[in-house]
């Protein structure tokens, strides 16, 4: 017995395609948001607290831009599932983040200094 992917009552997986319009649109994209960034450090208009907000505003922008154009991550794809996983993804690797960096700023604050290499045993 075969098992014919054809056959009638077979569920088939709509898989999201992008045209070449949303490909040079979203390479144009990728372009100017790694461009603008460059010039930022190359010619150091801004501060550089300004100029490290503006990169990773920059950088999050462009993960958009790529999601969008390139993995074709949108609402409508795959019932919403594909939005839904990312989100989870997205709050899971967040908590990691925060508590890491909570974790490792409260080490280095309680830590007991030592000034003497010689008191060690």
């Amino acid at each position: 017995m075969s098992h014919d992917p054809h056959a009638h009552g077979a569920h088939e997986v709509e898989v999201p395609h992008g045209s070449m319009r949303d490909y040079v649109i979203g390479f144009v994209l990728s372009v100017i948001l790694t461009a603008i960034p460059f010039w930022l450090v190359m010619t150091r208009p801004l501060s550089n607290a300004a100029t490290a907000a503006a990169i990773m505003a920059f950088a999050v922008v462009q993960i958009i831009v790529h999601m969008i154009y390139f993995l074709h991550l949108k609402p409508k794809a795959e019932g919403g599932w594909t939005m839904t996983a990312l989100l989870f993804t997205i709050i899971v690797v967040g908590i990691m983040l925060s508590g890491s960096l909570w974790v490792m700023y409260h080490l280095n604050a309680n830590m007991m200094p030592l000034h003497d290499p010689s008191q060690l045993p």
